[in-house]
């Protein structure tokens, strides 16, 4: 098949749905189909960056739209980016050739892509899969972005609910938002839940002090829990802040934070406020490189906004119990995480806003035994190749591109 991916990110960008994206384009392309993406010429985060306009990597063909890049240091500079963006790939896919392209898959970034592609795949008869990351405009409602009265909302519902309709086939994240689709308007039938894999492709298996990443970072001995992601306005980090707060004088523990995102402002603001010298904040880490800077963690660290099960799907799950390490949860119950952590007993599982909680089970953690806490990360990674194994979870999303639904 002649396949064509369309999205705001991809290779080489190192946000998720980029990495996700490639790893499923790299599997077709061993598989023998034709794959090709457009996709934007700046990174998620950084305008600062411009790719090339087209080029082969890996035999996948990659162009980008060339559209502003102004980032998201105001209003007015992310509306051009926006509306630019969504313009020139309209028209690039509105003068694609006759039977260029069998397939066409589309994601949720951004939200108006795959509504884009959908109406150009139905005028040129071309299937079209959606593979849907988040939901909106329910995400940005919970996340109270926006009011579930505006008129932005109820664009979002209207181009939403055409796309799902509308698309041959859909990939949801976890059965929540299969319930959510469904009640867009997808046919069951349409719906095929796989979940994302881990993005990494080694293990840190060394000894926990001669790690390359805390040695650089001198986490020295301390206890290291971990946030590495995307500091979005759907991630509430307010309650792991305010456990570090309380853990201030506690010299045991370091509270890091990697990545970036509109909110990462939030964590720097909250750090000086309070003059804290237990929180650290690191950049992205590459790919290459992930599995040691997770590895360096003693305690990874996932959050999920409260009425967001269903409308999102935080991938970091993944990757904490890939690299065997014990997982933090932070969010309501029940969801898609609850659901992994229920086969996976002493992971500290707290709800959004359990401050205290929060602080006494990570004192636990650290009085317990280090055969104890070893054993919960191996079998946190036991589990996670057991059932999330990205070659065959990606195996499993090629067989349904190429076969369909059955």
């Amino acid at each position: 098949m002649r396949i064509l991916f369309i999205s705001q990110v991809f290779w080489p960008d190192t946000v998720a749905v980029a990495q996700h994206l490639w790893d499923v384009a790299e599997a077709l392309e061993r598989k023998g189909h034709v794959v090709s993406a457009y996709s934007s010429r700046y990174p998620y985060e950084n305008k600062n960056i411009k790719y090339k306009s087209s080029e082969v990597h890996q035999s996948i063909s990659i162009e980008r739209i060339n559209h502003t890049g102004f980032g998201k240091s105001s209003i007015l500079g992310r509306l051009s980016d926006f509306l630019t963006f969504n313009i020139l790939i309209f028209f690039k896919l509105l003068f694609i050739k006759e039977k260029k392209y069998n397939l066409i898959i589309g994601t949720t970034v951004p939200p108006f892509l795959s509504f884009i592609g959908v109406i150009v795949a139905k005028w040129k008869k071309i299937p079209f899969y959606y593979w849907v990351m988040d939901m909106q405009p329910e995400l940005a409602i919970a996340s109270n972005m926006i009011k579930p009265t505006s008129i932005t909302a109820k664009l979002f519902t209207l181009i939403g609910n055409y796309t799902i309709k509308q698309s041959d086939l859909i990939f949801s994240l976890d059965k929540y938002m299969k319930d959510c689709l469904v009640k867009r308007g997808a046919k069951k039938d349409h719906v095929h839940v796989l979940p994302i894999w881990p993005v990494m492709d080694k293990l840190y298996e060394g000894d926990r002090l001669q790690n390359l990443f805390r040695i650089k970072n001198n986490f020295g001995d301390k206890i290291v829990v971990m946030y590495s992601g995307n500091h979005a306005y759907v991630h509430p980090l307010d309650t792991l802040l305010e456990a570090a707060l309380k853990m201030k004088d506690n010299n045991r523990f370091l509270f890091v934070f990697i990545g970036d995102g509109v909110r990462k402002k939030d964590v720097t603001n909250f750090k000086n406020k309070h003059h804290l010298s237990n929180i650290v904040q690191l950049p992205y880490q590459p790919r290459n490189v992930i599995h040691i800077s997770l590895g360096s963690a003693d305690l990874q660290v996932v959050i999920l906004g409260d009425s967001q099960v269903g409308f999102t799907h935080p991938n970091k799950i993944y990757g904490a119990l890939f690299v065997g390490k014990p997982v933090v949860y932070i969010g309501p119950s029940p969801s898609h995480i609850t659901d992994i952590l229920y086969n996976l007993k002493d992971n500290i599982s707290v709800s959004n806003g359990e401050v205290d909680k929060l602080v006494e089970a990570l004192k636990e953690f650290a009085s317990s035994p280090v055969e104890q806490t070893e054993d919960i990360g191996k079998r946190n990674r036991d589990f996670t190749l057991a059932n999330y194994d990205p070659d065959m979870l990606k195996g499993e999303m090629v067989a349904v591109i190429e076969n369909g639904i059955k």
